[in-house]
């Protein structure tokens, strides 16, 4: 096993399973981390935001967004935000801003900016591989056939990801109420966490309560800051 976190991360990604199956309902599942390009970029990003081996908060989103962590390879970092706001130059096109990119990056400079916030806390998924279906993203809870044929690889991936990137196991926090039902349902059976802090997923947020953008923004901060 790597011993320096960028190289556990990169490991564990580059590493995890495609489904040995095809998924039900015509479910198309895509690991990005298998492109030279995005593997690039991830461990630069890891090398400049996760060099040091602190123990993070482990923050769950649902799986990878086909225009945010599904392109760039980094969890909730759509392209526009790796260039401008973390630094980190690449040759992805930079087209609309993802809106759960563009919220979790607001709550960030919140919190002091992505230096500071990537000591503390690590961005990430339940299920770590990109799902689509008919070309636009899905979640790995829109069908319980697909919620059944992915359960083993979910315990798998929150077991690799508490275990070989030392999370902190006191809390993690789930973006997203549904997402945390299942979260909290797989810590059940795992017993990686001592609990879970549940928010409104960013997306959801940004599309249905906009007009309360600095509110919802203040939750966060008020949360996850208190983890610190």
């Amino acid at each position: 096993m790597p011993q320096n976190f960028p190289a556990r991360l990169l490991h564990l990604l580059r590493s995890f399973p495609l489904p040995p199956d095809p998924l039900p309902g015509a479910v198309e599942v895509r690991s990005s981390f298998q492109d030279p390009a995005v593997a690039a970029i991830l461990t630069e990003f890891a090398q400049k935001y996760y060099r040091t081996d602190n123990q993070r908060v482990g923050v769950f989103g649902i799986n990878p967004g086909r225009f945010g962590g599904g392109r760039t390879g980094v969890a909730f970092t759509d392209p526009v935000a790796l260039t401008d706001i973390c630094g980190i130059s690449h040759a992805l096109p930079k087209q609309r801003r993802e809106l759960s990119s563009e919220f979790v990056y607001k709550f960030i400079a919140e919190l002091g900016g992505p230096t500071p916030f990537y000591e503390h806390f690590f961005l990430s998924s339940v299920y770590p591989l990109e799902l689509t279906h008919a070309g636009k993203n899905y979640n790995y809870y829109d069908a319980p056939a697909l919620i059944k044929a992915l359960w083993a690889d979910m315990r798998l991936s929150l077991t690799q990801q508490a275990e070989q990137l030392h999370l902190r196991r006191d809390v993690a926090v789930s973006l997203g109420r549904r997402n945390g039902e299942f979260l909290t349902k797989l810590n059940n059976e795992l017993g990686l966490f001592e609990r879970i802090e549940i928010l409104d997923h960013p997306r959801f947020l940004m599309q249905y309560r906009r007009r309360l953008l600095a509110e919802n923004v203040a939750r966060y901060v008020e949360v996850l800051g208190g983890l610190i």
